[in-house]
């Protein structure tokens, strides 16, 4: 098979990595959690407390859009909105311990599609795969 021009294979990737990516947010443990909520609340387990304009910041969103976001998650139970122990006219938020629970689920769920999907490869289809996800890795570095 001729190699792929560099138009081509930027098109196909793209494609690729977007079905890739559709494909595993459907695996989630709280269905009626939307993308971005999740996206807060995984960032949120995995680096700690943030303010809401932290995180607005973070989504590159509206503080107000924000807001709602945060205000889902509450009612829901996953996080917690508290006063800033070194400055009280801030808030803080956390991920509660449901939402915490959410977030390991959801995890295990994709990494277990993913790893069904992984299994059916060959060992050489897998170690190309082991190669271009560190190379995705570093193309999407800071």
């Amino acid at each position: 098979m001729a190699p792929l021009s560099l138009p081509a294979l930027s098109s196909e990737l793209r494609v690729a990595t977007m079905h890739l990516s559709r494909r595993l947010r459907n695996e989630r443990a709280e269905a009626d959690l939307t993308d971005s909520q999740f996206s807060v609340l995984a960032y949120l387990v995995r680096t700690g407390a943030h303010t809401p304009n932290e995180l607005s910041a973070w989504e590159h969103v509206t503080p107000p859009s924000m807001n709602r976001t945060l205000n889902a998650l509450e009612a829901a139970g996953f996080v917690l909105r508290s006063p800033d122990a070194s400055d009280g006219r801030r808030v803080v938020v956390t991920a509660t311990e449901s939402g915490l629970a959410i977030v390991k689920e959801t995890r295990r769920k994709r990494d277990a599609w993913l790893h069904t999907r992984l299994a059916a490869l060959s060992p050489d289809e897998r170690r190309v795969l082991e190669e271009a996800a560190g190379i995705l890795r570093t193309m999407v570095a800071p």
